[in-house]
């Protein structure tokens, strides 16, 4: 029995749990009355629709199910963001879709809700695959506007996505199955076919309330904006449809009829399992996150056959690099390793600290991919670059450029995967979200930082007391403590998955179990975008 094996994978189970426990009260939304309400109005809720929606058994992915996680809580908070963003198939091909969640305050839009619906146009574009708006919202959320409306990545900006995708033919279907108010009325007739449903559909700039007050006159939601008026009056929608049922299957049909294709050429072949059950990854990670550990195993989890092809392997010894295959696909692994090392030259090195070695080495991998045309997979666990004379002196901030351009300038489809420390200049060049990722996942154990926590609580705690002392008050060490705690406590919720899900850092926090599927789905995602043309541009050598 492998005592530290079974300690780490319960470890890992309690995350896990509590992850699973979080995730089934945001799919309550607005909560089970509203949710109950919602059905009574003969409407299917937002997840339902998606479920309907998508082929039965097929693969699925939840985008920023965490989205707006405890935030808002003056205003009642925001579960998911108040819509629901999933990565699916529609008869076999790859689509995303979008579903307001009328249960979370009528599905208004807060500021975390545009930045999830820029995030799955984002995704659309990224990989040029068909994107699905299931609209059933109140507009902004007013209390809010000035977060949300004016800004360039606020809430005008869909529609300039809208227009965007157009122009480049990508597939935009829109169902108004709710209200669909003010600004939000372009979003359907921007897309390139609109549907709208019986008695529960209304498209209008302005409601009842405003037109009265606007222009004195008195009408209803239907004789304004309801399908009878835009179906054969106005012609601003192309379908009309009996209920939810109805029009999702006429979604399918158009998506039916619709052609899409890979066009990135991917170099794949016959998928094998890996040789390692992916249940073990459970019990490779240590959740304390001071422990060494090794990065291989884990990958041996997640690659076909288990079978890895190590590049440069007894140079760089902090990040491996090495061609694998997931699901068939090739992939070059840029992983950061948790061991202590020696290196070549003699000098110990730390394990999950990027090195002027590792650095370089990287960079050469990331170069070799793009060169190649292979997708790149970074896996973190990363504090950052190494600090002191001896690394200043040998150039560290210059191989630390190098690798943050290669992976700045690369054309190739990267995917991210957080497991434990993303740490300051560490998150940047193992690609982190400011790096353009296809996509970004976190396990429930992941850190996300500029620096580690006991570092930063510290060095805050310092500048605190020094702020105290130029006031003449004395801090005694019992106050120094209670001050630590307190910054230590707060820093410490700021570093979590939660909280960079929550913003939408991350796409997702996923069961490391789930690791691999990940990344294949990602990697069939891209395929659909043929691959830009390679240069790095002025790399100090």
């Amino acid at each position: 029995m492998d005592i530290q094996f079974n300690q780490f994978e319960d470890q890992m189970k309690l995350l896990i749990s509590h992850f699973n426990k979080e995730l089934e009260k945001i799919k309550l939304g607005g909560g089970q009355k509203k949710l109950d309400h919602q059905k009574s109005q003969g409407k299917m809720t937002a997840r339902e629709r998606i479920d309907y929606l998508l082929d039965k058994e097929s693969q699925q992915f939840e985008i920023g199910a965490f989205a707006g996680y405890e935030m808002y809580e003056e205003h009642g908070g925001c579960p998911s963001a108040g819509v629901v963003v999933v990565l699916g198939y529609i008869h076999k091909k790859l689509c995303i879709v979008v579903a307001n969640d009328a249960t979370v305050k009528a599905g208004a839009w807060f500021p975390i809700t545009g930045k999830k619906n820029l995030r799955a146009q984002e995704i659309a574009m990224d990989n040029e695959i068909p994107i699905i708006y299931l609209v059933d919202s109140a507009g902004v959320y007013l209390p809010m506007q000035d977060e949300i409306f004016a800004d360039k990545e606020h809430f005008g900006r869909i529609f300039r996505n809208n227009a965007v995708m157009s122009s480049r033919g990508i597939p935009q279907i829109a169902a108004v199955m709710g209200a669909c108010v003010a600004g939000g009325a372009y979003l359907p007739i921007m897309s390139d076919e609109a549907l709208i449903v019986e008695g529960t559909g209304s498209i209008f700039l302005a409601g009842p309330y405003l037109v009265k007050a606007a222009i004195g006159e008195e009408t209803d939601n239907e004789t304004l904006g309801g399908a009878k008026t835009h179906s054969e009056i106005s012609g601003v929608t192309d379908y009309k449809m009996k209920n939810d049922q109805e029009c999702l299957d006429t979604i399918r049909k158009i998506i039916s009829n619709t052609s899409v294709s890979p066009k990135a050429n991917f170099d794949q072949i016959e998928a094998k399992e890996p040789k390692r059950p992916k249940s073990e990854i459970l019990g490779l990670y240590p959740v304390n996150h001071q422990k060494p550990y090794s990065m291989i195993p884990i990958l041996e989890c997640l690659v076909d056959d288990s079978e890895l092809l190590f590049y440069k392997e007894d140079y760089g010894k902090s990040i491996i690099c090495a061609y694998a295959r997931i699901n068939g696909y090739s992939v070059g692994i840029v992983a950061n390793d948790r061991k202590v090392f020696k290196s070549g030259k003699g000098e110990m090195q730390m394990g999950g600290v990027i090195y002027s070695d590792s650095a370089d080495k990287a960079t050469r991998f990331i170069l070799n991919c793009n060169q190649k045309k292979i997708p790149l997979v970074f896996i973190h666990d990363v504090t950052g670059f190494m600090v002191g004379t001896r690394s200043e002196h040998g150039g560290i901030i210059k191989d630390g450029a190098k690798m943050v351009n290669a992976v700045s300038n690369s054309t190739v489809p990267k995917f991210t995967i957080i497991i434990g420390n993303s740490y300051g200049a560490g998150n940047y060049a193992m690609c982190g979200k400011a790096y353009d990722p296809r996509f970004i996942v976190a396990w429930p154990s992941a850190k996300i930082a500029v620096m580690g926590g006991a570092q930063a609580a510290k060095v805050l705690t310092q500048i605190q007391i020094s702020s105290l002392k130029s006031k003449g008050e004395l801090a005694d060490p019992e106050k120094e403590k209670e001050l630590y705690d307190k910054i230590s406590q707060r820093y410490e919720k700021q570093t979590t998955a939660y909280y960079a899900a929550s913003r939408i850092w991350v796409d997702a926090i996923i069961d490391p179990r789930d690791t691999r599927e990940w990344i294949s789905m990602g990697i069939a995602a891209a395929s659909f975008k043929s691959i830009e043309k390679f240069n790095v541009g002025v790399i100090q050598t």
